[in-house]
């Protein structure tokens, strides 16, 4: 057995888009990105042996609050987003399970043939064991976004820290794609990212970090080896917490 590699995190919940499953397209899932992310996932569980647990947007399929502007119903809307994190964590689960990773699918709205219903402490056996737990369908509830659902079922399993995956390397003064003097902090407080207005998280998901000490790393999801490095605490991306220090 391969000698396991020190680790700083035992328990993680990483926070993937819908869109990071996009690729290069502009719609749908890309086989070859969801397949790079198993095997990320695959190296950094079986060189530390860390517990971890996924949530899944669904804007690569349907964004609710889009369909909203178009006179749709909220709440229907998020009900079909919803629907959409099903759909890429069944994509994510197929990928994992390919790659020899034992999984299981929890979903915060019941459809027993697809998921096991969301149960938190079967999730955690889940976790004890050493499954990869994909939590779908945000919190089962209209008005919350994937964000504020990672929020919660991190402090839910006890997580030590969420890692909120972007198509960036950290937390900027603006958006480094449209503005080139955008300047990255290697860590910041909760309050400075409300303060700020930075689009990390929704604020409803930073204050529920915030009011329970959760902390949040963003870091590139693209970078080879970056959930790795992060579990065995090398500095990468931007830390959020309470006093915006790296610990």
């Amino acid at each position: 057995m391969a000698r396991l590699q020190k680790k700083k995190y035992n328990r993680i919940l990483l926070k993937l888009s819908g869109e990071a499953l996009m690729g290069d397209r502009g719609y749908g899932i890309e086989p070859g990105t969801i397949d790079f992310i198993a095997g990320e996932i695959k190296t950094t569980i079986k060189s530390t042996g860390v517990q971890m647990a996924l949530v899944i947007g669904g804007g690569n399929i349907f964004r609710g609050v889009e369909a909203t502007t178009h006179g749709m119903d909220r709440a229907s809307a998020d009900y079909m987003g919803m629907l959409a994190t099903v759909i890429n964590a069944l994509a994510v689960q197929s990928a994992l399970e390919n790659k020899g990773i034992p999984t299981r699918v929890q979903s915060a709205i019941e459809m027993r043939e697809l998921s096991e219903p969301y149960i938190r402490r079967r999730a955690v056996r889940h976790l004890e064991k050493g499954r990869v737990v994909i939590f779908a369908a945000g919190t089962g509830n209209p008005f919350f976004t994937t964000d504020t659902a990672a929020a919660l079922r991190a402090m839910e399993i006890d997580a030590d820290v969420i890692c909120k995956a972007t198509k960036v390397d950290g937390v900027y003064t603006s958006d480094p794609v449209k503005d080139r003097t955008a300047k990255k902090f290697d860590s910041i407080t909760y309050l400075e990212v409300i303060k700020k207005g930075l689009k990390v998280m929704d604020s409803t998901a930073i204050t529920l970090c915030m009011d329970n000490n959760m902390p949040i790393v963003v870091f590139n999801l693209k970078g080879k080896g970056n959930i790795k490095a992060l579990v065995e605490g090398k500095k990468v991306g931007t830390r959020i917490g309470t006093d915006g220090k790296r610990d």
